[in-house]
């Protein structure tokens, strides 16, 4: 991901709870020839060694079936976006763009086999998204957490790499940022409210 300096985020708890908030990602590797991408929810969590990503596919999912010849892995969390125009800046001379965050995460990938490496996936993603849903997956007949089971492959990314972009106007001057904050915290979509928030909050930290 091109990332000029004054987008690039480097704070590490701020670039792990983004992750954490938005976890439903883009997983993409490499098949024979062609790249394959995959929808996944993920669970992200600070370990020993690292920063880990679980997840699992469907066992009928091609990618899947490419895994095991995978080495490196690319996950892709974004963020809220929105168009910006360049009726909000100070010269005429400007033309239009979009504002977004996005934090690219590069790791190594490893299948987990056996029943379970892969229920404790699933329980991690239930203690993650549903805690209070654990009660009724333990009452759930052995038979069918079992067909459940074996219709996924489960994996984790031990990882190596994360790139966090935030493009939320830096390289302008507070005249154009507020404008813009103004703007889209009146905007119809909800996600240009979401980003104006984010820049009016960042811009209060940032101010003496």
């Amino acid at each position: 991901m091109y990332i000029p300096s004054y987008y690039r985020n480097e704070n590490f708890d701020e670039l792990f709870a983004f992750m954490q908030a938005h976890s439903f990602a883009i997983f993409a590797s490499n098949g024979e020839g062609i790249p394959f991408i995959t929808h996944l929810p993920f669970t992200v969590e600070k370990t020993d060694s690292g920063l880990r990503l679980l997840s699992h596919l469907a066992a009928a999912n091609p990618q899947a079936k490419a895994l095991a010849q995978t080495q490196e892995a690319l996950v892709v969390f974004s963020g809220p976006h929105a168009y910006i125009s360049p009726t909000h800046y100070e010269k005429k001379q400007n033309v239009p763009t979009w504002n977004y965050i996005a934090v690219h995460v590069r790791g190594n990938v490893k299948i987990l086999h056996g029943k379970e490496q892969k229920r404790m996936v699933l329980e991690h993603m239930i203690h993650t998204y549903e805690p209070a849903y654990r009660t009724q997956w333990q009452s759930l007949e052995e038979k069918y957490i079992d067909g459940m089971i074996g219709a996924i492959v489960a994996f984790e990314i031990a990882v190596t790499q994360v790139d966090g972009k935030y493009k939320l106007s830096q390289n302008k001057t507070e005249t154009e940022r507020k404008n813009i904050v103004q703007a889209l915290s009146h905007h119809t979509d909800p996600q240009a409210n979401a980003l104006a928030h984010i820049m009016n909050s960042r811009d209060s930290q940032n101010t003496p």
